[in-house]
Formats: C-alpha cells, structure tokens, sequence
C-alpha cells in the first residue's frame, strides 16, 4: 500500500482513536461542577473516571482476541456504536451512581476503539515501517487529549456539562462512516471458542482490586478485615484465571506469550507507565480548579505544555524509529523524563510559579510520548499475525490496569492528605473563623462559595495534596525506567 492509500484506511481510525480519548478527556475539567451538581464527593469524583478505565481494562484482552478471530473492522463499528449508546444515557444522568453505572458501558467502547487501533494499524504495516504511523496516533492521541479539556471547560461553562457527553456522539457518527468507506481489510475466521471464563475471571478479579483501593483508608481501614478479604479474593481469582488459561485451547491471555522477555518487560513497564499517564490527566483539573481558582476552561488551557511535550515526543520518535529502525533509546529517554517530570511536579504548591510547572509538565509529556507507543511497537515486533491481537491488547491492558489503579490509589491518597490539611489549616484560623463555614468532610468543595480564609486553607489543601500525590508515584516511574533497561532491542521486521 501507499502512503496515500495507508492515510485513506487510517483515517477512520484515527477519528475513532480521537472519540475515544476525547471521552475520557474531556470531562476532566467539568468533574470539579459535576460532582458538586450531582451530590458526590471525592470518592465519586475518582469513580467516574476509574468506571470507564475499568471498563476499558477489563474488556481489551476480549477486543484482542476477537480481533484475532473475526473482522476487525466490523469490531471496531460495535465498539462505536456501544461507546455511542452510553455516551448518550451518560448526559441524562441525575446521580453520581448512575453516571459511574454509565461510564462503565463507555468504557467498554472506548476499550475496543484503544485496542482495536493498534491491532489494525498493526495488521496493515510492517513494524519497520510502523513508527511512523504509530506517530500518528500518538499525535492523535494527543489531539484529543489537549482538545478535551479545552472543549469540555468551554462547555461547562457555557451550554452545561452534560454536552461534555453529547458532542462526542457526532464524531463518532462520523467515524462509523469513514470506516465503511475506508477500511479493508481481509478477514481470517478460525473456528474456535472464546475464552468467557477467562475473560469474567480477569475482569472480576481486577474490579475486586480496584475497589479495594478506592475505598480503603476512607470506608474502613488500610488493615482490616475487609482489605483481607478483598485481596484475597482477587488474588484467589487471579489464581483460578491463570490455571483456566494454562487449560485453554485458545485462551483470551495466552500466557505462553511472557515467555519472552522483551513482552513480560514490555507489559510490566506499561502498567507501571499507566500510573503516570493517567495521574497527569486526572489530578491537573483539580488542581487549577480548586488549588489555583482558575475556570474549567484555562484549566484546559494551562495543561498545554503536557501535551505539547507529547505530540512532539510521540511523532519525532516514530519518525526516527522509521528512519533508523532503533527504538530502545527512545524508551529508556521517555522513562528518565517522566520520572523526572513526576519527581519535579512532587514540589507542587498551590502558588508554584506557573513557568516552572509548565516545564515540568512539559517534561513528563515528552517522556509519556516517547514511551506509549513504542513499547506497543516494541511487542508487536516480537509475535506473529496469529497473536497480533492478543500481544497488542495485553499491553494496553496493563497500561490501563496501570492507570485505573494508580487513579483509585492516588485518589483515595488525595482524599485523605486534603482532609489532614483542611482540619490543620480549620485549626489554625480558629473556630470562629472557619469552623462554621468548613465544606461537608469527603465532598468537592466550590472555592468561590467559600469565605476568603477558609478558601485560601481549601486551596492550600488541594495544592500540597496534589503535590504530595505526584511525589508518592515518582517512584513508579522510576521502576518502568529500570525495567525498560532491561529489555533487549530487536531489529524491527520489515515484512509483515
């Protein structure tokens, strides 16, 4: 294929790949009202993301394998039209637990739209030649990252923030049909049997986890019998998923796969990856809303320097890759900025200069950019069309299992480090001055409602709060950067 014939097949895609970011980013900046007109508090803030990461997690090994098994294109059609349905219901919500309920069919739209991408884009161009094209979807990626938030802040706060749900339903129309008209591509039917139990064990296992962290250390303790029982049953479930996978004809994971080292390495580095992508894009709305005062739309204008670094990061590095067929570089400078970005945003004070945190963030957008797609490449290069799926959708799962438990962890983490601030600074303005005015404990606080000392202590709060959560999953970086330097680079094949 030509370039221009590659283009004409990619760009439903690419506008596939665009709704599905947009949906998760664009009701980043609108939480902060959301949660405040449907009654929640922090916990509901961190579910109505980490529902839809959920949901996305658990169902890319299935998106994978059916990809391996039935038209990829007729896959990624049913995964518009799901993410369509709730997107829909999504902007008719009236309680925090019917939008998480919602999200959660988002999210396994948004699960085959994400996995789905790569498989296809894989399916079509050699590794050699996919670095280029993988800068495209990175670029799109990052497209829809810097866009969502700009667009959902304007219409918050204008039309209301439940047309952050609606717009994404035009461009997703839009998508179906490009993608009829586009896309071709063989299809390869073998008469197998999907693995349910597979895929009910891993997805139960990993929401078992996830709830654990959400509500530990804010419904019950850290050590209690319920943080027992809730890792152990997922732990216990994880046991039974690897026995049923190590039986299956033709398991969802087949775990034969992490007997190569660069696809164990690849995958375990993509879940720890995942902390650092996803905690960039979660906490920085609340933080420019609550700890800064700014609006739902400069707070989209004011995380530009991260996606800038990404859009740069991600294509320059799929051009290079192209060019030189040399990739492992490209990970190990993605791994030592983004531990050096997160290092750096642990500094975070509600009145850091915003020059030093544009740098900042713009550091850590250049190593997510240099890390997202390549470690996909990295694992596609290394298995055949038979398992192209599976492989693919495997690091996106741990990439997303990454993110969903870093934002449940870090958002349980920042729930608490706000309280203990809010009760220090309360104490020291004295019962008078903001004991009677103190926001309900666990709910969004609106700074603009608040008199002027207890809005500088709620600011405050949030501000070394969100530092602290920056700080504490530096680590997490710094771990993907060794694990990464320890994958062997492969020359890339140059046929599929």
């Amino acid at each position: 294929m030509s370039h221009p014939e590659i283009m004409r097949a990619l760009s439903g895609l690419l506008l596939g790949m665009f709704t599905a970011i947009l949906s998760s980013t664009i009701v980043t900046n609108a939480l902060p009202r959301i949660i405040a007109d449907l009654g929640g508090g922090q916990s509901a803030y961190t579910w109505v993301v980490t529902a839809t990461l959920l949901a996305m997690t658990a169902s890319m090994p299935l998106w994978g394998k059916l990809a391996d098994l039935y038209s990829k294109k007729l896959l990624i059609q049913t995964s518009l039209v799901i993410y369509i349905a709730g997107s829909l219901v999504a902007g008719l919500a009236q309680s925090p637990a019917m939008l998480i309920a919602v999200r959660v069919v988002q999210g396994l739209g948004v699960g085959g739209l994400v996995g789905l991408s790569q498989i296809v884009l894989a399916a079509m161009i050699p590794p050699r030649e996919r670095g280029r094209y993988s800068g495209y979807l990175g670029a799109t990626f990052a497209a829809a990252t810097v866009s969502g938030p700009l667009i959902g802040g304007l219409l918050t706060d204008g039309l209301g923030w439940r047309w952050c749900f609606y717009i994404g339903v035009p461009v997703a129309l839009a998508a179906l049909v490009v993608l009829q008209r586009t896309l071709r591509l063989p299809v390869t039917r073998r008469e197998v049997r999907i693995d349910w139990p597979g895929a009910l064990l891993v997805s139960a296992a990993v929401s078992l986890l996830l709830v654990w962290v959400t509500l530990a250390g804010d419904r019950y303790a850290w050590a209690s019998w319920q943080t027992a029982a809730m890792v152990g049953g997922s732990l216990a479930l994880a046991a039974l998923f690897l026995a049923v996978e190590a039986r299956a004809s033709d398991p969802i994971i087949p775990l034969r796969l992490f007997r190569d080292p660069t696809i164990a390495l690849a995958s375990g580095a993509s879940l720890l990856v995942g902390v650092a992508m996803f905690s960039g894009t979660v906490f920085f709305s609340q933080y420019f809303q609550l700890a800064r005062g700014d609006s739902a739309t400069m707070s989209g204008v004011l995380t530009i320097p991260l996606i800038a670094g990404l859009v740069l990061s991600s294509t320059v590095s799929g051009q290079f890759i192209t060019r030189t067929g040399r990739w492992k570089n490209w990970l190990v400078a993605g791994g030592v900025l983004v531990t050096a970005g997160m290092g750096l945003l642990g500094t975070t004070r509600h009145d850091t200069p915003y020059v030093r945190l544009a740098l900042f963030m713009a550091l850590m957008g250049l190593g997510l950019g240099a890390l997202l797609q390549n470690l996909v490449l990295a694992t596609q290069n290394r298995v055949g069309p038979r398992d192209l799926g599976a492989a693919s959708s495997v690091v996106a799962f741990f990439r997303s299992f990454g993110g969903a438990l870093g934002v449940s962890a870090l958002g349980a983490l920042l729930a608490a480090r706000v309280a203990d601030y809010t009760r220090e600074g309360v104490a020291g303005l004295g019962a008078g001055a903001g004991g009677a005015a103190q926001a309900p404990e666990g709910s969004i606080p609106d700074p603009e409602r608040l008199p002027a000392p207890l809005r500088a202590v709620i600011e405050n709060a949030y501000g070394h709060g969100i530092g602290d959560i920056f700080l504490y999953a530096a680590p997490t970086a710094l771990l993907a950067l060794l694990i990464i330097l320890g994958i062997k680079e492969t020359a890339l094949r140059t046929r599929l």
